[in-house]
């Protein structure tokens, strides 16, 4: 519904020990924090990890400057294509053992990703405010609603896996200190959100729309905690049916990529502040990649608050909210299991695990920063922070490159009116919601986050 499958997915989380080397959420902390470390393990030893593995391709008004730029560098885009290629391919082999076709895909996505490059950092596009993610998105959403994507492509197209990376590694550029000091705001915040916005799904799916509550549990759970996951696991937690998880994801990617779009046009004609900006975008957003590439759209700032918006508020609530409708579900709505009662290891099973490296990472250089062996906090930007946050953007571009690449608007569109209503009711509650909690209520607090 809307969305190509890639390739075989892991493996339902058991909370067992397993569960470290066989869950695409473990792989994205290990990933992260292995990329951390390396910098790290670089600078100690006197190499800056951005001579080695990083581009960045230059704002420029000739292609040949770009052109120019990419045949010095093409022995570090070499590099930087092995060493993702590697990096990724251990992860695939664990997870789906489809490592020959993720090697054809990542290599083809690599490509398009280094044209995109390319093609977002013309002056004309900087112009206009369309940045690589967005152009990203545009891009694959042209290749896959033209063209049909072949399966060994879709093995490569890992959103999720890529977005909990980029998530990962974006820790590296939040001090914890910034990260305590912003998380009872975001908590508080996305608290109102997401039970404003979930209650309003559900009772107008179970009662104007008379859907089943499962179902319309699994559109609210979609729309108000952290889009895809969160439909995906509320809809394990309640037995929702296959038809209905799919049909939940398909609103949330379609509702994600308008959003996009949206969002940042609004923010830039009502003047808002990049702080305030991203805040709001975390918490209307919903999904974490979509996110994102609209937080990226307005700047550095923007991306910060998004983050601790949408990653430290909202999608720490997926184990707590499955905990909560998967007792509901059992004890109310499901006869059979009588008798049964979730425990707290379901809040772990369901806790996005991508989170805890996300932490691990802003704990690693906050303790490094504070270290006297540091010399200015310009030498670790320089050496460590800036070409972490080069490869977060390398991951954000595949990110945006795979949503585009496996939604099929004629599909996204088709998914029903009764659904699409529900949700869309939850989209009218949230958007103005998220506007007065962040500009309004909380704005100056949020432009105080750099």
């Amino acid at each position: 519904m809307g969305y190509i499958s890639s390739a075989k997915k892991s493996t339902t989380p058991s909370g067992g020990w397993s569960d470290l080397w066989k869950q695409e959420d473990y792989w994205a902390m290990w990933l992260g924090l292995t990329i951390v470390l390396l910098a790290i393990v670089f600078w100690s030893n006197g190499y800056n990890f951005r001579n080695w593995i990083v581009v960045k391709i230059p704002n420029y008004s000739d292609y040949n400057t770009a052109f120019s730029y990419l045949s010095s560098h093409k022995t570090t885009l070499l590099t930087l294509y092995l060493f993702f290629l590697i990096l990724f391919s251990i992860a695939i082999k664990a997870l789906s053992g489809e490592v020959k076709r993720f090697l054809v895909g990542f290599t083809f996505l690599f490509l398009l990703s280094v044209l995109v490059s390319v093609w977002g950092s013309w002056d004309v596009m900087k112009r206009y405010n369309f940045e690589t993610p967005l152009l990203a998105l545009v891009v694959g959403l042209a290749i896959s609603n033209l063209l049909k994507i072949p399966y060994w492509l879709s093995t490569a197209l890992q959103t999720q896996f890529y977005i909990k990376l980029g998530i990962v590694l974006m820790g590296a550029s939040l001090p914890l200190t910034l990260i305590v000091r912003a998380g009872s705001t975001a908590f508080a915040q996305a608290t109102i959100i997401a039970i404003a916005t979930f209650l309003t799904i559900y009772w107008t799916g179970t009662r104007i729309f008379a859907l089943d509550k499962r179902f319309a549990a699994t559109l609210a759970a979609g729309g108000s905690i952290c889009g895809v996951s969160a439909s995906i696991a509320i809809g394990g937690a309640v037995k929702a049916e296959k038809q209905h998880v799919s049909i939940a994801i398909s609103l949330v990617i379609l509702w994600s990529i308008i959003m996009i779009f949206i969002l940042p046009l609004a923010i830039k004609a009502l003047h808002i502040p990049p702080g305030p900006a991203g805040a709001w975008i975390g918490t209307s957003e919903f999904a974490d990649a979509p996110g994102m590439a609209a937080a990226a759209a307005i700047n550095e700032q923007a991306i910060k608050t998004f983050t601790l918006m949408k990653v430290v508020g909202r999608d720490m609530f997926i184990g707590i909210w499955c905990f909560i409708m998967a007792f509901i579900s059992v004890t109310r709505w499901d006869k059979r299991y009588a008798g049964t009662k979730p425990d707290a290891l379901d809040i772990w099973i369901r806790f996005p695990k991508f989170v805890i490296g996300f932490f691990v990472a802003s704990i690693i250089i906050t303790f490094l920063a504070a270290s006297p062996n540091v010399v200015t906090s310009k030498a670790l930007d320089n050496n460590i922070i800036n070409p972490i946050i080069e490869l977060r953007n390398w991951a954000f571009i595949f990110t945006f490159l795979s949503i585009g690449l496996t939604s099929r608007i004629k599909e996204l569109a088709a998914v029903g009116w009764k659904p699409f209503a529900a949700f869309t009711a939850g989209v009218l509650v949230n958007i103005p919601l998220g506007y007065l909690l962040s500009v309004v209520i909380m704005g100056s607090y949020w432009i105080t986050v750099k």
